[in-house]
């Protein structure tokens, strides 16, 4: 037999307190019996909407309380299913009991806080176990969470059980749509947040992934190298100024030793030292992963390292070449592009791929020991620079088949 279910949420005008705010109740009644359950939220009865059963007003406060309440009716049918469910009869008594056995209403998981939270650990292991570029990620990854929180549903924090799959694809419209976010930036941006989420079924806050049935991937970004031929004209070209040839030198370097910007700041003279083969190794540590690199010293990149050896930077410090900033040296390496007759977009992340493909995969290095120099600590993300092979392949053919003809 069906029972009669209702929820109703008023002010108790009778218990006032001292500034002028009383307590708002929930009412639930199943089939004539009744319960009542604090909220453990105080309003100003005058600006309660009786009829509407929710705060008046479309500041943050309104919106905050009224999704809260929201939510906690929503626990409520929750709760009431299950009791169906379990074959439990359905009375407000073992409603009651069902809801005040949970965890208590008023500290109710929210997202914000859960997200802030994180985000000050990952702060207080910057240089053990993050980097600060991962903390300024998940400070952007909050931010957006927050702004698309206020575009989609007016609020500045939810409930972390009213995060479902609808969400989810909600979010990821947000982030292409308003924020003109790329595909890529989109899946890292949700892979950032869904760790907030993997925290919260870890810690048992949420029954359900809503991530389940997200399945977005990474495409493959073409990546721009600079060729022998552009690699050549750089290195030989007679520069402005001894600051714009300062940048081409360091940024030559990296496309000899596959080094990361972060990694060629970081570089100091001490990790210079004698391989297995006898002649000079560069071993250091990535920042990004902290995995082990260790790669053997061409003539350009000790002619290169040389050249600043008695700059007052280097010496100080105890570094092997004197790195501006990353800003600065991407503007400086526009100015060279131009003078070079470059026309590819010159970043400094562009030496890292050139050491992958033109120096070394084109010259017949394998693509494990391409891998490891790198630092990566996946084949797979080297293999996105192999397209290099097939130029490759197509020399050696070549090569071949004029052999072939001379027979």
């Amino acid at each position: 037999m069906n029972k009669s279910f209702s929820l109703l949420f008023y002010v108790k005008s009778s218990k006032i307190s001292a500034d002028g705010t009383a307590p708002v109740y929930l009412r639930i009644t199943i089939d004539g019996q009744r319960i009542e359950i604090s909220s453990k939220r105080q309003v100003i009865p005058s600006k309660w909407n009786t009829s509407a059963q929710k705060l008046t007003g479309s500041g943050d406060h309104a919106r905050s309380l009224n999704d809260y309440l929201k939510t906690l009716e929503h626990q409520v049918y929750e709760a009431h299913q299950l009791l169906l469910k379990s074959k439990t009869p359905p009375t407000a008594a073992n409603l009651k009991s069902l809801l005040l056995g949970k965890e208590e209403i008023s500290s109710h998981k929210m997202l914000v806080p859960i997200f802030e939270h994180h985000n000050n650990q990952v702060k207080a292991l910057l240089g053990k176990e993050f980097s600060k570029g991962t903390y300024d990620r998940y400070q952007t990854s909050l931010k957006h969470t927050k702004d698309f929180l206020m575009w989609q549903y007016k609020i500045s924090d939810i409930a972390i059980t009213r995060i479902d799959h609808e969400f989810v694809m909600a979010y990821d419209f947000y982030l292409r749509s308003e924020r003109s976010c790329n595909n890529n930036s989109t899946v890292k941006y949700l892979k950032n947040f869904k760790k907030i989420i993997l925290i919260c079924l870890a810690n048992g806050w949420l029954d359900k992934d809503p991530f389940s049935k997200y399945k977005p991937k990474v495409k493959e970004v073409k990546r721009d190298f600079l060729n022998a031929e552009e690699l050549a004209t750089m290195a030989k070209k007679q520069l402005a100024s001894d600051r714009t040839s300062q940048v081409r030198d360091i940024f030559l370097f990296s496309c000899y030793t596959g080094l990361a910007y972060a990694d060629v700041k970081k570089l100091k003279r001490s990790e210079i030292v004698i391989g297995v083969d006898g002649s000079e190794w560069i071993a250091t540590s990535r920042q990004k992963t902290d995995t082990a690199s260790s790669i053997p010293l061409l003539p350009q990149a000790l002619q290169l390292m040389n050249k600043y050896k008695d700059h007052p930077q280097c010496v100080n410090d105890g570094l092997l070449l004197p790195v501006l900033s990353n800003q600065k040296m991407n503007s400086y390496l526009k100015e060279i592009a131009d003078a070079c007759g470059i026309t590819k977009e010159l970043t400094y992340h562009i030496a890292r791929h050139t050491f992958a493909t033109t120096v070394t995969l084109a010259n017949g290095v394998s693509i494990e020991s391409v891998s490891k120099m790198l630092g990566h600590t996946n084949i797979k993300t080297t293999q996105h620079y192999a397209r290099i092979l097939d130029m490759k392949v197509g020399e050696d053919m070549n090569a071949l088949r004029k052999k072939l003809q001379a027979c």
